[in-house]
């Protein structure tokens, strides 16, 4: 089914819902190489705060349970949801605050392991407990695994600082756009230029690059004339680039985030579920959310699977 609606209308999502404030220690380069010069804050969550529910932990596999951590896949390379700390090792991010407090709830340890992007979901089950990493459910990435619902986003343009090109998100035909491979926002730019073409149009310029950072370093350094990313990353670069990015257009396409268990794991999944709709009802995933400028976009329900 074609998304191409998504591009011609906006949705309905509070833009300050999303706005991000710089709330963490993050490294980016421009294009140039240099560093930008970030706010050093930290987000105001402490997993370790959380106590372990024993009735929900009781409805883990019983070698989870043994185990005592949750394996987790994420691609840290996706401020501000998963990102490397300023030590150059250690996974922060509100999806990383996420899943540490899912795990706390379970009486278990989160052990993040980065990861690329399109080989996390493929690998639930086998190498990896949970994936967590601003996943959009979506119907296709459901038929592979189980996805349980937790915050809500939606895609915004960026592009450099004054829009040099006049880029018009309302008019993508012909356009240069970076966007991090695999990701929502890749499958509907890839949608789109096949409408272009069948339109007679210049198709679209998509240009995929493995890693957000990426993504951004390119827009600054001229290469593309806008980036597609989820709403808060979006948001995100601009406040890390400190102004040599900016949005470009409304928020649109709003979406759940889902975390990713394997489908034929009944008991974890039902566990996983049990410990997000508890850190929602408590209050706890707005806190962790707040931390990094996002309060509002927490669900109220952590379904499973819900449809698109």
């Amino acid at each position: 089914m074609r998304r191409l609606p998504a591009f011609t209308a906006a949705t309905a999502l509070t833009a300050a819902a999303l706005v991000l404030t710089a709330c963490t220690d993050a490294s980016q380069q421009t294009a140039d190489g240099a560093s930008t010069d970030e706010a050093s804050a930290e987000a105001s969550f402490d997993p370790s705060t959380v106590e372990a529910d024993e009735e929900i932990a009781a409805m883990l596999p019983k070698e989870i349970a043994d185990k005592g951590t949750l394996s987790v896949g994420s691609d840290t390379a996706y401020a501000p949801a998963e990102f490397i700390d300023a030590d150059g090792k250690t996974p922060v991010g509100f999806d990383i605050d996420t899943v540490s407090a899912v795990a706390a709830v379970l009486g278990l340890e989160a052990d993040v392991q980065s990861a690329a992007f399109d080989g996390i979901i493929p690998a639930i089950g086998s190498k990896y407990d949970l994936g967590i990493s601003a996943f959009t459910i979506t119907d296709e990435r459901t038929a592979e695994a189980n996805m349980i619902s937790y915050a809500v986003a939606g895609s915004q343009f960026g592009v450099a600082a004054g829009n040099p090109d006049d880029f018009d998100p309302e008019s993508l035909c012909g356009t240069t756009i970076g966007v991090q491979t695999s990701t929502i926002q890749d499958d509907e730019l890839t949608e789109a230029t096949t409408t272009c073409e069948e339109d007679g149009e210049e198709a679209i310029d998509i240009v995929r690059y493995e890693s957000q950072a990426d993504v951004t370093t390119n827009l600054v350094g001229g290469k593309v004339q806008a980036m597609y990313a989820d709403s808060p990353i979006t948001a995100y670069a601009v406040e890390q680039t400190s102004g040599e990015v900016e949005t470009a257009g409304e928020i649109r396409d709003a979406a759940p985030y889902g975390i990713v268990v394997a489908q034929d794991d009944e008991e974890l999944t039902e566990a996983v579920q049990a410990a997000v709709q508890k850190l929602i009802d408590d209050g706890t995933l707005e806190q962790i959310f707040a931390g990094w400028g996002s309060e509002d976009v927490v669900v109220d329900e952590a379904e499973l699977n819900p449809a698109e």
